[in-house]
């Protein structure tokens, strides 16, 4: 042995020391934990959302059902009668289904107190309908496809909505059908961008849309924000479960939505002001989705929103 090597140290038998010599645990195979549910249903409880929120997406679905076809007999009533009946029936009713989906309605701001306004708002969701019918007293403008829709249909039909084409053949005339629903006293909802968004922005407003403004007594702006998903804050990655755009299928957004709890949407009604404050079509358009646009981005970024002046 080298001088300058050290001496490795003696091993100290266990009977000498008093200690027990460490066991070493012997181990044919490595340890696999196998979950007590069997298949999807334990991949269910361990994805987005529980067993049970299938059991609440389907006794909301089940209320809103019987809701909705108790209540088409009274509505069908109530539209052949005159008075405003109907409207405040047609509210309650909107009302009462953001109710039974668990939607929180938050609206800051107050309706226009005229007749023959026009509500220009952005458009996220099939949810908008809902929402809107909610807090206004007005008449949606609608795709002519939704009259086809089963059971949708119908109600928007008995809520007395405007379908349009928006083809190019038929403009002028359904310009002109808009134009006597505003002269003969209604409200119009409007949603001029055309289509849904992802709801993380608001599109660009088609100054096409605003060619019936001139028979309006007011132009309202209103934002439609849905800012709150399980009682937090609505990130950019959970605002896709409210929005409904692209190829989405209405049975499967609203199956995954209603499954869910503690949802809010925020309803932002800017000061109106005279369609004639604008020189024409274009800056009508830029004013309100400006408008629209900042308290939008100011409710996702979870500010607090006052209604902006005309």
């Amino acid at each position: 042995m080298n001088a300058t090597t050290p001496a490795a140290p003696m091993a100290v038998p266990a009977i000498a020391t008093g200690k027990p010599a460490p066991r070493r645990m012997k181990r044919g195979a490595s340890l696999r934990f196998r979950p007590r549910l069997p298949g999807q249903i334990w991949n269910d409880v361990l994805g987005d959302r529980p067993l049970g929120g299938r059991f609440r997406a389907l006794r909301r679905i089940f209320c809103v059902l019987v809701f909705t076809l108790f209540c088409i007999p009274v509505q069908a009533v109530l539209i052949q009668l005159p008075g405003k009946g109907k409207n405040h029936f047609g509210r309650f009713y909107h009302r009462t289904l953001c109710w039974l989906i668990g939607l929180k309605l938050r609206v800051i701001g107050t309706p226009s107190p005229e007749t023959r306004t026009l509500y220009v708002s952005n458009h996220t969701s099939w949810l908008d309908i809902l929402v809107l019918g909610a807090t206004l007293d007005a008449r949606f403008v609608s795709k002519s496809e939704v009259a086809g829709w089963p059971l949708i249909g119908w109600v928007a039909k008995l809520g007395r909505s405007v379908f349009v084409t928006r083809s190019r053949g038929r403009t002028g005339s359904e310009a002109q059908e808009l134009r006597a629903r505003l002269d003969a006293g209604d409200s119009l909802i409007l949603f001029p961008e055309g289509t849904t968004s992802d709801g993380a922005r608001v599109l660009p407003f088609r100054s096409s849309f605003f060619s019936v403004a001139g028979a309006a007594s007011r132009i309202q702006p209103v934002t439609v924000v849905y800012d709150r998903l399980g009682g937090l804050p609505v990130g950019r990655r959970d605002r896709p479960l409210f929005a409904w755009y692209g190829d989405m299928e209405t049975g499967s957004h609203a199956w995954r939505l209603l499954r869910r709890t503690g949802t809010r949407v925020s309803v932002v009604l800017n000061e109106g002001f005279a369609p004639d404050a604008m020189p024409d079509r274009k800056a009508l358009a830029a004013r309100v989705g400006r408008a629209v646009t900042d308290t939008a981005a100011a409710l996702r970024q979870n500010r607090d929103v006052k209604p902006r002046a005309a």
